[in-house]
């Protein structure tokens, strides 16, 4: 049986890594990601592995929308590095 994991703030340096990481022991990725965020997953593309983790919508302020991506993809994991950047 394959592993899920869901791994928020998948966007990011260290979501792209984990994510990696965890396609190769043979985990299935699910990877959220806030509908605001104007991101192009250039991190992923990177990595090459964009097609291979399924992106969700996903905001670590919605409990509902927490609650419904749990209850839909029943994860045996969850690594939540989910967060707000604002470098500049």
């Amino acid at each position: 049986m394959v592993k899920k994991a869901l791994i928020t703030g998948v966007s990011g340096q260290d979501g792209a890594y984990l994510s990696e990481l965890l396609l190769n022991k043979g985990y299935h990725v699910i990877g959220g990601d806030r509908r605001a965020a104007s991101n192009t997953f250039w991190r992923l593309k990177k990595l090459d592995i964009l097609d291979d983790v399924e992106i969700v919508n996903f905001d670590i302020c919605e409990e509902s929308n927490i609650s419904y991506i749990i209850n839909k993809h029943k994860p045996d994991e969850v690594y939540n590095l989910a967060a707000q950047s604002f470098v500049s």
